[in-house]
């Protein structure tokens, strides 16, 4: 805690100062171009992959930047917290951008590949269980802990992307003609590096496009056969 002061006590000195005209702009309101969805994970910074300033990123997070799919009747499956988030981002702040960024070596993933039992996360993280479930045949038996991992991680970014523009958030915005681009992202916590996976959707037709050309990188792993 003591270092958290300290560099409250540096900031308030130091950069309070370069900044202080810019904390008068956003005191009037907030312009942000982009909707960023990501884990909670103190190792994923978005203002600084990104470069960006107080004020331009909208930032949600959660374990597993996850976004739960939505019931029939448009309702999320999971808390509302996220789809809140969304609506808010969507029709108030007019986003033109939501970006969901996954990072490798992610602790609910993992967790969810080990079968490990964390207690009230696990009703959470079932919704990474869902994606390993429904991908079963791209992790196949590949025995490398390390790739199935970031395989899942990258499928996980792939599914989120998707539940995003099934909303009946996006799906308005589309219907009225607003212009909402949903992209996947996926970050390297050993190299710092973000890599697109190939989702950059603006609509239901590119949607099906490119979930099915993303998908085609990860060819079903060969089932070993016993005799």
């Amino acid at each position: 805690m003591r270092h958290l002061l300290l560099g409250l006590i540096e900031f308030r000195e130091h950069n309070l100062p370069l900044y202080a005209e810019r904390f008068r702009e956003l005191s009037a309101g907030q312009e942000p171009d982009t909707l960023f969805i990501t884990c909670a994970d103190s190792r994923v910074a978005p203002n600084l992959l990104a470069s960006t300033e107080p004020g331009e990123l909208f930032t949600m997070r959660n374990v597993g930047n996850l976004m739960p799919p939505a019931h029939a009747d448009g309702i999320s499956s999971g808390d509302l917290s996220e789809a809140s988030a969304v609506e808010y981002a969507v029709t108030v702040l007019k986003v033109k951008n939501i970006i969901v960024c996954g990072h490798y070596r992610c602790s609910g993933v993992e967790a969810t590949l080990r079968g490990d039992r964390l207690g009230l996360s696990d009703n959470w993280l079932r919704h990474v269980q869902d994606v390993r479930e429904k991908h079963a045949q791209h992790l196949g038996l590949e025995e490398d802990f390390a790739r199935r991992s970031a395989r899942l991680c990258e499928l996980n970014v792939i599914e989120q992307v998707v539940n995003v523009c099934k909303t009946t958030i996006i799906q308005d915005a589309w219907d009225r003609g607003q212009e909402v681009t949903v992209h996947g992202w996926v970050y390297g916590l050993q190299d710092g590096l973000l890599q697109p996976l190939g989702m950059t959707v603006d609509s239901n037709e590119t949607l099906s496009q490119h979930l099915e050309s993303s998908l085609t990188r990860y060819q079903p792993v060969a089932q070993k056969v016993t005799v």
